[in-house]
């Protein structure tokens, strides 16, 4: 463990040049005096660690002293050669960017591990896009993705629904989503979201914009998808399900948190273990085509229309088995 902290305070200080112990102690998870002493032996091990004094002082690499990742165990460097996205790198015109630092890191590696690449490959492979999706990237894709390396801003042409947009955008990032790319750039003083596959066509101009510090690609994702498919979900029925019919819930309800919000809800079980929920769906129809497949494990008791579908769907299920009313085989 320790072996591993020590290159990981050498890689900090390589990558941030300088760090105080407390800002060390706290990336590393470790006390400040951990720092001082892992400092003197790597010190002591002849990495030129230097302590700058004073209020804005700190440690630092003397000389632009680097090392080299000898220090890698096997699984750290197999695990980095499944960290990249060979397919989505090449969809963005960074394929050979990709493939050079690969070798350099390979290059970089002791003789012993040397066939990480080829081991990681022949054990897990990612296949991003869906079934039954085109594969080809969007036209558009790598003039924006170049874009977004340098912070140019983007007069953008946009198809919606039969119509043509243009936007002035700053392109802050691309998302991948189900083998969907999305761009996400500023307008004016919001965000927004763009299918790349709906762009036709960009111009790339020679203004460079500022970015906003605060703004985190990732979170900004998650709290949209999130607002979207609760925007989606407008409607809500109600239903009674057997022990197994909530078990089987969580594979048809369209969304998790509609899932988690229908058992959390959920009333106090009756005698024979059905329980009264509330289920938000995206409309009553869509409702319909869902709760099916639950087939005798849910009752419908809310909205009236649905409930009448279902009946009318068990009396001609009844018909179609040969079933006359009030018949219990």
């Amino acid at each position: 463990m320790r072996a591993s902290r020590l290159i990981s305070l050498v890689l900090l200080l390589q990558a941030r040049e300088t760090m105080t112990a407390t800002e060390l102690a706290r990336e590393l998870e470790v006390s400040e005096r951990t720092v001082y002493r892992d400092v003197l032996a790597l010190s002591a091990a002849g990495v030129p660690v230097y302590a700058d004094r004073g209020r804005t002082g700190g440690y630092r690499l003397l000389g632009g002293y680097r090392t080299r990742l000898t220090g890698l165990t096997r699984d750290e460097a197999e695990a980095l050669f499944l960290a990249g996205l060979p397919g989505p790198a090449g969809d963005m015109g960074l394929a050979d960017a990709v493939a050079a630092a690969e070798l350099k890191v390979l290059a970089a590696l002791p003789p012993s591990l040397r066939d990480a690449p080829a081991r990681a490959g022949q054990r897990f492979h990612l296949d991003v896009p869906g079934w039954f999706r085109e594969s080809a990237p969007p036209p558009w894709l790598t003039e924006l993705a170049g874009a977004v390396w340098r912070d140019r801003v983007v007069e953008l042409r946009y198809r919606r629904e039969e119509w043509e947009v243009s936007r002035t955008v700053q392109p802050y990032g691309l998302v991948l989503k189900s083998s969907v790319w999305y761009l996400v750039g500023r307008v004016g003083d919001g965000y927004r979201t763009y299918r790349v596959d709906r762009v036709v066509g960009i111009e790339v101009g020679e203004e460079a914009f500022d970015r906003d510090d605060g703004f985190d690609l990732g979170t900004y994702w998650r709290e949209q998808a999130e607002a979207f498919l609760r925007q989606m979900l407008r409607a809500e029925v109600t239903v009674r399900l057997s022990p197994a019919g909530r078990r089987a819930l969580r594979h048809v309800a369209e969304t998790p948190f509609a899932y988690a919000e229908a058992i959390a809800g959920a009333g106090e079980p009756d005698e024979e273990g059905w329980v009264v929920t509330r289920l938000s769906v995206e409309s009553v129809p869509v409702a319909y085509d869902v709760l099916l497949a639950l087939g005798p494990e849910v009752e419908v008791l809310g909205p009236p229309e649905l409930r009448a579908r279902f009946a009318e769907a068990a009396r001609r299920s009844a018909t179609l088995y040969g079933i006359a009313p009030g018949d219990q085989r």
